[in-house]
């Protein structure tokens, strides 16, 4: 199985820079509020394996539970999957409007968090002898990665599905079929890769989110799968103090362990498992400057504190030995 590093930098501020994020966040926080007003369903079983959830923590009054296998931790009360398909696309709408940061950062982002994805699908499907693949995005349209991955030359065709959509198609029919799209209309033999950025974060079911995409993927069809991971150094030294957690883009929040187990059961095996994150670090130094009262160990605010060199040597002990809160996943359904 492939671990990948890499040596492409960039800084916070480009991607995701914390004082921008609040006004964001808070806005998350206050529509999943208003929307489990509405219906609302507790968790009581892990989506990796079943076993029962243990109280975590909350964020702002919002209860997380803890997988004891993997370590992973959700959101413990969900709305009802038509509800959250309207919270999702709410937010997404919020996010790319002038209230939000993204919009003044909409070039950053593109060269710094999409280019690079899109340079690892070709290499990986280079790399796997796909040539021009039919792919499926699943997402919460509208994508900011759509128009990159249908001007890349790379695909056969490019369909983006609602993840949600695909979701309750499934669980209405018990199956998909894979002459037909999330909303039964006809498209088609089945595709041959599937991009899920971040997809899995969110997603009130993401096991069957996983099983409507296998049900999609042509035998021997690539999963692309990116998440953000509570294993990773930064999540794990600030926990749920960590503001980058936060309903509903993060109900979900596997460790690395979790969602291999996660995509295993689903009937893919794993081709590359890395955590290429360069951020740890400097997220944790952007929460203290947030709030020089978090609590850190000595050690951890020794790396913290070391100079330039050091911070970046760290860093790449963390992607070397997966230990990045980024993960990047390839799968081949068996």
């Amino acid at each position: 199985m492939r671990s990948i590093q890499t040596t492409h930098t960039f800084p916070l501020s480009s991607v995701k820079p914390l004082d921008g994020l609040l006004r964001y966040r808070g806005y998350c926080l206050e529509q999943t509020r208003k929307t489990l007003k509405i219906r609302r369903r507790r968790r009581e079983q892990s989506p990796v394996g079943d076993a029962s959830l243990d109280p975590f923590g909350y964020v702002d009054g919002l209860e997380y539970l803890r997988c004891p296998e993997s370590g992973s931790f959700f959101l413990a009360q969900l709305p009802s999957a038509e509800d959250l398909a309207h919270l999702l696309a709410d937010v997404s709408q919020y996010r790319k409007s002038p209230l939000a940061f993204h919009a003044d950062i909409a070039t950053l982002r593109s060269d710094s968090v999409y280019l690079p994805k899109l340079e690892w699908i070709q290499s990986t499907l280079r790399l796997q002898g796909l040539d021009r693949p039919r792919l499926m995005e699943v997402v919460t349209p509208p994508s900011d990665f759509t128009p990159l991955l249908q001007g890349s030359g790379l695909f056969a065709e490019v369909r983006t599905v609602g993840e949600m959509d695909l979701i309750m198609t499934y669980n209405a029919s018990g199956q998909l079929d894979k002459n037909k799209d999330a909303n039964g209309s006809e498209k088609g033999a089945g595709v041959e890769a599937a991009v899920l950025l971040e997809s899995l974060d969110r997603v009130d079911d993401p096991r069957t989110l996983l099983h409507a995409v296998s049900e999609s993927l042509r035998e021997g069809g690539l999963i692309f799968v990116t998440a953000l991971v509570c294993s990773g150094f930064d999540i794990a030294v600030l926990g749920l103090r960590n503001l980058y957690i936060y309903p509903p883009d993060r109900a979900n929040c596997f460790s690395l362990k979790g969602i291999e187990l996660l995509l295993m059961r689903a009937g893919f095996a794993l081709l590359e498992v890395s955590t290429p994150g360069v951020l740890d670090v400097e997220i944790i130094q952007a929460h203290l400057r947030h709030d020089p009262a978090i609590p850190l160990s000595t050690f951890e605010r020794q790396l913290v504190d070391a100079d330039e060199e050091t911070r970046a040597a760290f860093q790449s002990f963390l992607q070397e030995r997966r230990l990045s809160s980024f993960a990047r996943i390839v799968g081949r359904k068996k």
